[in-house]
């Protein structure tokens, strides 16, 4: 959709909460509208409510809910276009798998009226209205068999329909959700495998062939919980600048719209643009594995999340740890984590890191956690094997919380005391120090010295994960 304002409908009829931004069209919060008939948006992330495509649910008696009878079903993944010929907004969707509607108007706040309804029995099925440069209007749609249908004059009968693709020319044992498109004399369509990946399919002919690509595979959600993105839409802004709209499910909620940017690649196809608050993304150049990382097993999204990678009990054969360089003469750095996704035998902490080291840990056996102060962890400097696990020097067991703060307070001065101290925290206020000082080591073999350390491994079996929720240091 290219205009000065953009449009959203959804048939969907359970609600979900708003947090719109605040900050203009450059910036946003995810999710950006609830599920609603129609919004109208001049920067997409503040959305108003304009009105019912559908004003009233005509399609029944039972409808109406009289003789005790109810209903569930109702409108599926409708459509909506603007067609500058006739001045009309038109809106289509399938009712009850039975019947094609449509729906038109002047305005998208209506009034709305029904000016068409199918035969039974054929049902376009997650749609996507499209009108191309000549003023033919085609729906593409279907699950499974995707199939595109061409329109008459007017909009309100079909005239044409075939099958152009299926899902399994994508590999895949389904599809829905359907969008047409065209940019730079190729039409594209969006679409989905249910919960999980998007495709997008490009053509130089509404009747193909066409050919495939992934826009996003089971990326992480901007809502915390959701799940992960799909059944969008995209949209081009009045500047060529584009994005994409989707649905994360988060329940109770119900499915929430979330809006991330797009970019176009040299092969013609659109790329997700992700970060902190959109899907995921990347770190900032700060930061820096101990060794090249596994990238399944973490993610950024509203903090950090690093699953174990490792099943190890040595600090240096854990995969993703990750450092930080230390900055001035009395560096702090203090790391807030979420430890609730610990699995039994799990590790995780902050150390002062080299080839010597020390660190704040919590070791979850059982359902016990214990904190640990661990010091003198050491690998000799020709073939970098670990000689010494270091010593737990102090320890407190029976945490009963499932967040803490760690800190380590370092003295680098080369004239200083050249130590390390440890703190933690249960409020982020009142620090407790564990384990008293650690002289840092200062041999030259591990030329770059210490650096911030945050390491989460496994010595029973993967699969438990912590979560940074911040990391700061002076």
């Amino acid at each position: 959709m290219k205009a000065t304002i953009a449009l959203f409908v959804s048939s969907l009829f359970s609600a979900a909460f708003a947090q719109a931004a605040e900050a203009g069209a450059d910036t946003f919060t995810n999710p950006v509208v609830p599920g609603a008939p129609i919004l109208r948006s001049h920067d997409l992330a503040n959305w108003e409510f304009v009105g019912h495509s559908v004003p009233t649910l005509d399609f029944g008696e039972r409808y109406n809910l009289t003789n005790g009878i109810a209903y569930r079903g109702g409108t599926w993944a409708s459509t909506m276009r603007y067609r500058e010929s006739t001045g009309l907004w038109y809106w289509i969707g399938c009712v009850d798998f039975w019947y094609t509607y449509t729906y038109t108007a002047p305005d998208p706040a209506g009034p709305w009226t029904r000016t068409s309804m199918s035969e039974g029995g054929r049902c376009y099925y997650d749609c996507g209205l499209f009108i191309d440069d000549d003023d033919t209007m085609y729906v593409v749609y279907g699950a499974t068999d995707v199939k595109m249908a061409q329109l008459s004059p007017d909009g309100l009968t079909q005239v044409r329909s075939e099958t152009i693709f299926s899902a399994s020319d994508a590999g895949v044992d389904g599809i829905e959700g359907n969008r047409l498109y065209k940019k730079d004399g190729f039409y594209y369509i969006l679409n989905d495998h249910p919960g999980s990946t998007t495709f997008i399919w490009k053509s130089e002919s509404p009747w193909g062939p066409w050919e495939s690509k992934e826009l996003v595979n089971s990326i992480a959600s901007p809502v915390q919980w959701g799940g992960s993105p799909h059944q969008g839409s995209l949209i081009e802004t009045p500047e060529g600048k584009w994005y994409y709209m989707s649905f994360t499910w988060a329940y109770p909620a119900g499915r929430m719209p979330v809006l991330a940017p797009i970019t176009w690649g040299c092969d013609g196809f659109p790329k997700l643009v992700t970060d902190e608050n959109g899907a995921g993304g990347p770190l900032k150049p700060e930061w820096e594995w101990n060794h090249n990382a596994d990238e399944t097993k973490y993610e950024v999204r509203e903090g950090l999340t690093l699953r174990t990678a490792t099943v190890t009990d040595d600090l240096y054969k854990a995969r993703n740890t990750l450092t930080h360089r230390i900055h001035g003469e009395f560096p702090v750095g203090t790391l807030r984590v979420d430890f609730s996704g610990m699995a039994d035998g799990d590790v995780f902490g902050l150390a002062a890191f080299r080839d010597r080291s020390a660190a704040i840990e919590i070791a979850r056996v059982g359902d016990n956690f214990t904190l640990r102060a661990r010091h003198n962890v050491t690998q000799e400097e020709s073939a970098w094997e670990t000689v010494d696990p270091g010593t737990v020097v102090a320890s407190e067991a029976g945490l009963d919380v499932s967040e803490i703060w760690l800190r380590v307070s370092l003295d680098a001065r080369p004239s200083g005391s050249k130590q390390a101290e440890f703190f933690y925290s249960l409020d982020g206020d009142e620090f407790v120090a564990l384990g008293g000082a650690y002289e840092l080591w200062t041999n030259w073999a591990y030329f770059m010295g210490y650096r911030y350390g945050i390491f989460n491994y496994a010595t029973k079996a993967l699969g438990g994960s912590i979560k940074v929720l911040s990391f700061t240091y002076e």
